[in-house]
C-alpha cells in the first residue's frame, strides 16, 4: 500500500527532470553559478541542487569550473561554479549551427574573409535598429540596462551591472556561439554595434565563443579604463581560456 502523498514512479521521474531542466535553465540565464546561488534562485536545498548537478554533469550538460576573477584577486581559493557545456548549450536553440557555419565557410572560400565581415556587419545592422530605439529612449545612466533588456528579448539572456569605473554588459546565452567560435567576425561586429549604440568605446573581456561562461563587455564611464581579462587559477580553466578569442 502506498504512503499518503507518494507519487508514482513516472511522476517522480517527470518531476526530477523538470527540476533538472530548471537548474540548467538558471545557469543559462545567469551564467556559471555556485550551488548556493542556484539553491537561492530556485528555492531548493543545496543538497538537492548538488544531486541535480551531479546528474547533469553525468549527462555532460554542465561541468564544474573555478570561478573566474575579474580585476584583483582576493585571498583563498575561488568558488566552484557550474557552467553549461557545449552539449548543454546545444539543447537551447542551436540546431542550425552547422548550416550557418557551412554557409559562412562557402562565403569565405568564394568571396574572401572581407565578405564575412560585411555579412556580420549587415546582420548586426538589421538587429541594431530595435536596440537603438530602446537605448535612445532611456536616460544615459540606464542605457546599458536598456540594451540588456533588448538583447534578452532576442534570446541573449543579458544583464547589466556596475563595475569599477564603468559597467559590465553580460550575455549569459549566445544563440550563435558555436558559429562565432569559427567566425569571430560575428563577435567583432556585435562589439562595434554596442560601441556605436552607447556612444563610447567598449571592450570585450570574455566571450562564450572563446570558452568563457558569459560574454562580458566592459562599458567605461568617462575617463575609465577597462580591467584586464579574467584570470584563472585552475589549470583546466586556463587551458580553455587559451583558445583563440572570438
Amino acid at each position: 500500500m502506498k504512503n499518503v502523498g507518494e507519487a508514482p514512479q513516472e511522476e517522480l521521474a517527470t518531476g526530477e527532470r523538470s527540476t533538472r531542466n530548471r537548474v540548467a535553465r538558471s545557469i543559462l540565464d545567469h551564467g556559471p553559478s555556485t550551488v548556493a546561488d542556484l539553491a537561492k534562485r530556485l528555492g531548493l536545498t543545496q543538497a538537492a541542487v548538488r544531486r541535480h548537478l551531479d546528474a547533469l554533469a553525468h549527462e555532460n550538460v554542465v561541468e564544474p569550473r573555478d570561478q573566474r576573477v575579474y580585476g584583483a584577486r582576493t585571498r583563498g581559493r575561488p568558488a566552484k561554479v557550474f557552467a553549461l557545456t557545449d552539449c548543454g548549450r546545444d539543447a537551447f536553440d542551436q540546431s542550425y549551427d552547422k548550416l550557418a557555419a557551412d554557409a559562412l565557410r562557402w562565403i569565405t572560400e568564394h568571396h574572401g574573409e572581407g565578405a564575412v565581415v560585411e555579412f556580420a556587419r549587415a546582420r548586426i545592422a538589421a538587429q541594431a535598429e530595435t536596440y537603438r530605439q530602446a537605448v535612445e529612449a532611456a536616460p544615459p545612466e540606464a542605457r546599458a540596462e536598456a540594451l540588456a533588456k533588448a538583447l534578452t528579448a532576442d534570446g541573449y539572456a543579458a544583464t547589466a551591472r556596475s563595475a569599477p569605473v564603468g559597467e559590465q554588459l553580460c550575455q549569459h546565452h549566445c544563440p550563435v556561439a558555436h558559429v562565432a567560435e569559427q567566425f569571430p567576425q560575428l563577435c567583432e561586429a556585435e562589439t562595434e554595434m554596442f560601441s556605436a549604440l552607447l556612444g563610447t568605446h567598449v571592450q570585450r573581456l570574455a566571450t562564450i565563443a572563446h570558452g568563457d561562461g558569459v560574454c562580458t563587455t566592459f562599458i567605461p564611464r568617462s575617463g575609465g579604463t577597462a580591467p584586464q581579462r579574467a584570470q584563472t587559477t585552475n589549470s583546466a580553466s586556463a587551458s580553455t581560456a587559451g583558445r583563440n578569442p572570438a
